[in-house]
């Protein structure tokens, strides 16, 4: 288990001006956390480049961008896309001749999948040529991306990469079940995990959100030694998500969302970093606060976390501007809504007896009960009903803050090379903003 480390300070390092390079590892499809990033880069003056994961052929093959697909990448960045496809994870990969996961999985129903048994051994074959493909372009890529970095520049490397889910049919009408589901329609996380589905699932996540940080940390160890020669200096962060500290009961408590499958690839990330850093290389984890985004709408009740990032603007200094952003949320909400009364729902959620036996740090992260999934998605979905508009919520608005706050915190706190894994939490979070909005 990663010590927990929060991050108390707002840091001040500038290392990265004018003429260093930012490479996004990982593409950028819409706005997300790394936008934050990307936006202290160009800030900075740093010259942006960046990857592509490639395109699917109907056949399944991989393939790099088409010249129009490749300026629209590029356009989004506002940098350079070297056109190697970089597609993580090995739900497609097969040696020759072979089935690859996905296929071995087409026959999986709603009513066989905790039944049905996978070829592990050819799982594993899989799964090696997965990694085969994907180191042997990581390589390709760092060797492009080496003759675009100045001598004498600075290096800041952002690993984006998440997820992993095989896109297979059933698989969506299982997660609604684990994610979205109670009473009758409640399904136990665990039951996902001791399937071979979910082992599989579990597999691929490690290799798409943790493993392929020691891919890129490997891949530009050339970039990193030129770099260094010359004076400069090199970071690497990642994005996590551990958890976070919210404000309950006038005080910061450490509370997380459950069920989340994918903290087991998480922490694999943060023992990545953890290894690097002991081998000289500053790479750090940042564990960012939950937020809405459109892979994290899957899981109903996630984004009840970020309601108390309002008490903490307020708690941490804020003025005119914190008032500000509380009579935004107000107006989001129904007639005859205040916005105090929903913090009072939340509050009450938090103290529950229920909320409060999942705060449990060393055993994260727990599964699912039908208890949590009643009160989490019962909550979730009463507050939503009480905004005017369902598709202009309030953790939307917080959700943008949260990216705003991060960017700053991650830029400057990479290039102080504070620890291998940090927690960014409402305290900081809101301090920053209040800091940016003075």
């Amino acid at each position: 288990m990663t010590e927990y480390k929060a991050l108390r300070h707002i840091p001040q390092a500038n290392l990265f001006r004018q003429g260093d390079v930012f490479v996004l590892f990982g593409e950028l499809f819409g706005r997300g956390y790394v936008n934050g990033l990307i936006d202290e880069a160009r800030a900075a003056g740093m010259t942006i480049l960046g990857i592509t994961v490639g395109r699917r052929n109907d056949d399944g093959t991989l393939r790099a961008l088409t010249p129009e697909e490749h300026a629209e990448a590029e356009a989004k960045l506002g940098g350079r896309i070297v056109n190697v496809p970089l597609m993580a994870g090995f739900d497609m990969d097969a040696p020759p001749g072979e089935q690859n996961p996905t296929e071995m999985l087409s026959g999986i129903t709603l009513k066989s999948w905790q039944e049905d048994k996978l070829d592990w051994t050819k799982i594993e074959a899989c799964r090696t040529a997965g990694v085969q493909r994907f180191t042997q372009s990581a390589q390709d890529v760092m060797a492009e991306i080496d003759k675009l970095i100045p001598d004498g520049a600075n290096v800041f490397f952002a690993h984006t990469m998440a997820g992993g889910i095989p896109k297979i049919k059933a698989f969506l009408a299982i997660a609604n079940r684990i994610y979205k589901g109670r009473g009758d329609r409640f399904m136990s996380s665990r039951a996902l995990l001791d399937s071979d589905l979910g082992k599989l699932i579990l597999m691929n996540f490690d290799e798409v959100s943790a493993n392929t940080l020691k891919y890129l940390i490997d891949a530009s160890a050339a970039i990193r030694a030129r770099v260094e020669a010359k004076g400069g200096q090199v970071r690497y962060t990642a994005y996590g998500y551990h958890g976070t500290e919210i404000l309950i009961g006038g005080e910061y408590v450490w509370q997380t969302y459950t069920n989340y499958t994918q903290g087991y690839a998480k922490m694999r990330l943060e023992s990545i970093a953890e290894a690097a850093w002991a081998q000289g290389v500053t790479a750090t984890v940042f564990n960012c606060p939950e937020i809405r985004t459109n892979s994290s709408d899957i899981f109903v009740g996630v984004e009840l976390s970020l309601f108390p990032l309002l008490l903490a603007l307020k708690k941490e200094g804020g003025g005119a501007w914190a008032q500000e952003q509380w009579d935004i949320c107000q107006e989001l909400l129904g007639e005859g809504v205040s916005l105090q009364s929903i913090l009072d729902k939340l509050e009450a959620y938090l103290q529950t007896a229920t909320s409060t036996s999942f705060r449990n740090f060393d055993a994260w992260p727990m599964d699912n009960t039908p208890e949590l999934a009643d009160l989490m998605i019962g909550t979730s979905d009463e507050i939503t009903s009480l905004h005017t508009d369902k598709k202009a919520l309030i953790t939307d608005h917080l959700s943008a803050l949260v990216l705003e706050g991060t960017g700053p915190l991650m830029f400057h706190g990479a290039a102080e090379k504070i620890a291998p894994v940090l927690w960014l939490n409402h305290d900081i979070i809101a301090r920053q903003l209040n800091a940016l909005h003075q």
